[in-house]
């Protein structure tokens, strides 16, 4: 296949695959019992949009959520912030998620050294029970926090169901973050208890973290009890030398079995505190409530995604990236959960198809990096794996360029559903996302969220035409809207977050646009466009094109204030036994010139061995752009590698002249 146009139809489902997706009998529920108008997907989201009471009620029914939903819908639906949904419901989160039982496989836990740890739906509430118990006798209840500084294991997500089950509230952070940056995190909600790990492998590397949790306990006074997992090294209590510490092996795996408890609550209890990513500052705090979240996630897994029951599923996160807390709500419809610690390129760069044919899985999520450095890499698994249940690839993070879609249907699979998906932490779930039913067309996302009323805004706040691009704004509100920010009782924070700009809206911070046949092409998030000329430009457009260059790895692209105006400046990552130089820098003008356009060009490109890069792996354009003007990243904490800053600072590339 060669390199299409964008827009260009990639994929279709045949009739029968369509016709037996969940959405489609979702759909045609609703046309012969609420609305014969609505025949098709975009007919099912207007009417989701134009009657949200009746979506989100009817959606609790179809996916059937264990508890009790009430007679009320939503009061103050014309207020945002200030809709209360399913307000008389009574729910637990974690009774959903484990609300199967026998002795299919549950969860799968995998490392790099290849060791596989699997529960059973039975074994995995048993030990949701033990670690409960483990949790009580430490005081943990209704409204306490249990923080986490742990990598991708099974006790991660056993921690996190333990917690929820009791009413307490779970917030983690991955071990990537040095101490201050996990402080900066869990130091704000004052946790109970911590689970944390003495360390974890990535890339053929031990990466101890006995010390930190030691430090981390000594600075977090409202801990009363560590949990240790020991992933490295097996040692006595007495040596391990942490205040308050108890190890996972004997304090819950030791225990007797027993039930698992489930605390019912109302719909807006707190379940999860998240964290933006901070490199402006202390991260937010952003609380999300039980109900809100199981709805929304239940919505983009059944409908969105069609993961069924049994599917093995698998999403590369860590779990300080709400995709870890989106893919394990994949047990409550009963889906295979694999877990994959480590990197993804260790111990063979083809590790995560590896696991796709090894796990079964039917749903592999990844990120648009992973997709572009695997083809730099070469990786053409359609040649060397089977991948016979694979049906879906998941991908987000960034936008995932128009190659990347190439990639996928010419190297992995032809008969799959690529869903490049975006939304945030923000609301734990997404605006734009997949539709099994529906084209992939090259470049785009193929959808809007089912009541999802996602438009497009000029800065004055009037909604654009298909094709116009501007802010990503949502003009409805929607369960999985934060229920606040910690220790922000008046508001005031979670209000200017999102909703000063525009009035009785939600402003995302992302720069898109909505194309005619009602996709999404993403441009990259609006505080991070450029300005050259007075012509606004999305960063991803530059991405787009850069990335097409074997010679170069990766890249990060931010405007350089010049007087009254911006120029534009292009830092790229070399590929290895590749260097930059003139003959190069005019063809990625020219390249650049000619698939975007002339205000895009660059006027200085400057190699550099590294680029910032969030915990989560996004790139920190901002960070960048605050070196570059001289002022100072208020968190570098939040960045995976904050010392490579320091190749962007006075370049005397980017003198002035």
């Amino acid at each position: 296949m060669s390199a299409g146009e964008p827009g260009e139809v990639l994929w279709q489902p045949s009739v029968d695959r369509a016709r037996a997706t969940a959405m489609a009998r979702f759909l045609g529920g609703v046309r012969d019992s609420v609305d014969p108008a609505v025949t098709d997907y975009d007919g099912l989201w207007r009417w989701s949009v134009a009657k949200a009471p009746g979506f989100w009620s009817r959606l609790w029914d179809f996916v059937g959520v264990v508890g009790e939903k009430g007679a009320v819908v939503v009061e103050d639906i014309d207020r945002m912030p200030g809709a209360r949904w399913f307000p008389e419901a009574r729910l637990n989160f974690a009774e959903n998620l484990l609300r199967h039982r026998g002795d299919a496989v549950a969860l799968v836990g995998r490392d790099e050294m290849g060791r596989r740890h699997v529960y059973t739906r039975d074994e995995l509430r048993a030990e949701v029970a033990r670690c409960q118990a483990t949790l009580v006798e430490a005081g943990v209840g209704v409204g306490d926090r249990v923080g986490a500084y742990m990598p991708n294991r099974a006790e991660t997500v056993i921690a996190m169901l333990a917690t929820t089950g009791l009413g307490a509230i779970w917030s983690s952070c991955s071990p990537d973050f040095g101490i201050q940056g996990a402080l900066d995190r869990l130091g704000q909600i004052e946790p109970k208890v911590l689970v944390a790990a003495d360390g974890h492998r990535y890339g053929d590397k031990n990466r101890p973290a006995l010390d930190r949790v030691r430090e981390l306990r000594s600075k977090l006074p409202s801990v009363q009890r560590v949990l240790l997992v020991q992933s490295l090294a097996s040692r006595p209590l007495e040596e391990v030398d942490v205040d308050d510490v108890v190890l996972w092996s004997e304090a819950v795996s030791g225990r007797a079995a027993a039930a698992p408890h489930f605390e019912q609550l109302p719909f807006d209890h707190p379940v999860y505190v998240m964290y933006s990513s901070g490199t402006t500052g202390l991260p937010k705090a952003i609380v999300h409530g039980a109900g809100g979240t199981l709805l929304q996630h239940l919505k983009e897994l059944v409908l969105h995604t069609d993961l069924r029951e049994g599917d093995g599923f698998a999403y590369f996160t860590t779990c300080g990236w709400m995709m870890w807390n989106w893919m394990a709500s994949g047990l409550a419809v009963g889906a295979r959960i694999v877990l994959i610690d480590g990197s993804p390129f260790h111990p063979r760069t083809a590790r995560l198809f590896d696991l796709v044919d090894d796990e079964n899985l039917s749903v592999l999520g990844t990120s648009a990096k992973w997709i572009a450095m695997a083809e730099k890499r070469g990786l053409r698994p359609r040649d060397t794996h089977r991948l016979d249940a694979l049906r879906v690839i998941l991908s987000t993070g960034s936008p995932l360029a128009p190659e990347g879609f190439d990639w996928v249907y010419r190297d992995v699979k032809s008969d799959l559903q690529l869903a490049s998906i975006s939304g945030g932490t923000d609301l734990i779930s997404c605006f734009a996302l997949g539709n099994p039913m529906g084209p992939v067309r090259r470049g785009e996302l193929q959808t809007r969220g089912l009541a999802m009323n996602v438009e497009v805004f000029d800065d004055a706040g009037h909604a654009l035409p298909p094709g116009q691009k501007g802010e990503l704004v949502c003009t409805l509100p929607f369960p999985s809207m934060p229920v606040g920010f910690w220790n922000d009782l008046e508001g005031a924070r979670y209000r200017s977050a999102y909703f000063e700009h525009f009035e009785n809206t939600w402003r995302h911070g992302d720069w898109v646009e909505v194309t005619p046949h009602g996709g999404m092409v993403f441009h990259g998030r609006s505080d991070a466009t450029l300005n050259p000329g007075g012509v606004r430009i999305g960063t991803a457009e530059i991405y787009r094109v850069v990335e097409n260059f074997d010679e170069v790895l990766e890249a990060v692209v931010l405007g350089q204030d010049a007087g009254d105006d911006q120029r534009i400046v292009l830092f790229v990552r070399m590929a290895e036994a590749h260097a930059l130089d003139d003959t190069l820098r005019d063809r990625l003008r020219a390249a650049i010139r000619s698939q975007a356009s002339p205000h895009h060009v660059p006027r200085v490109i400057v190699a550099v061995d590294d680029v910032p890069r969030t915990v989560s792996g996004k790139i920190s354009e901002i960070a960048v752009r605050k070196v570059v003007h001289g002022e100072e990243v208020d968190n570098r904490e939040a960045l995976a590698n904050p010392e490579s800053l320091e190749a962007y600072r006075d370049r005397p590339e980017l003198r002035r002249r």
